[in-house]
């Protein structure tokens, strides 16, 4: 029996809100780091709709000084079994 992690991507994502207002920064801001034309995504983040892609995690983590892990909320699933 092994833990299978899922990403909580409402909590992800109020992390993601929560970390861009301490440091200050706009959803216009980060729209503008990324270089995205609208800041669609950055709300689908922030709402639970969507998650960053692996890359834009890192890019986040940067911006926010915090490590990847520090973005994602992880829960643990109930035991499941693997293989035979």
């Amino acid at each position: 029996m092994i833990q299978i992690p899922t990403i909580d991507m409402v909590k992800t994502g109020q992390n993601i809100t929560q970390l861009r207002k301490e440091k200050g920064l706009s959803v216009k801001d980060i729209q503008n780091i990324f270089g995205f034309s609208t800041p669609q995504a950055i709300y689908k983040w922030q709402q639970g709709t969507a998650l960053p892609s692996v890359d834009n995690l890192v890019v986040l983590a940067v911006i926010f000084q915090v490590q990847v892990d520090d973005i994602l909320v992880i829960n643990i699933a109930a035991s499941t079994q693997i293989g035979a």
